[in-house]
């Protein structure tokens, strides 16, 4: 299931880069990616895990999948990091995020649990962007879909991330729970 064009998916990764780092505008992403935990429990919090399970539209994820695929991300994100930060000019490898998805059986878990997954990563990874020096974000690895990145780059790319999939969920669950 692909997250679909309306959920800023898009073929052409150099596109889905200009349209969710847009998405952060001027705001601070360090302060973008410190809410996130807190906005996903107080959305969780305010649906029952039956709606978090529930498939808004064929073909698409369920609200659980997409707060699934954020701690999933947290892991790649935090591993890219990690790899430009204290390597050359590493190879990224992209990921495919609906075999990640599907093969954890995001779905099958609790939106807590997902939740409390995502938000221990979180802090372990926003700490050590806090501790990244001016210099540091200049560093830069190669992503075998998008060329070359720099940390600087990644954290705009991470910040637009979450507000992409924070809207969607808001989406999902508008039409989960007005089907209901």
């Amino acid at each position: 299931m692909k997250s679909g064009p309306t959920d800023l998916y898009a073929s052409d990764p150099h596109a889905y880069l200009a349209k969710i780092t847009a998405l952060v505008g001027q705001r601070d992403r360090l302060e973008v990616l410190s809410e996130t935990a807190d906005v996903l429990a107080e959305i969780a919090g305010r649906h029952s895990v039956e709606q978090m399970r529930s498939r808004p539209f064929e073909g698409k994820w369920t609200p659980n999948e997409v707060v699934g695929h954020l701690g999933d991300t947290e892991w790649v994100f935090g591993y890219r990091i990690r790899s430009i930060l204290c390597e050359e000019n590493p190879k990224l490898r992209a990921m495919n995020q609906e075999l990640w998805v599907t093969g954890q059986r995001h779905n099958n878990r609790d939106p807590d649990d997902l939740i409390e997954t995502f938000g221990h990563l979180r802090r372990v990874n926003l700490s050590l962007w806090r501790r990244i020096s001016p210099a540091d974000l200049r560093r830069v690895g190669t992503h075998n879909e998008r060329g070359a990145q720099s940390l600087d780059k990644i954290l705009l790319m991470q910040a637009g991330h979450d507000l992409s999939h924070l809207d969607q969920l808001t989406r999902y669950l508008v039409a989960v729970t007005s089907k209901g």
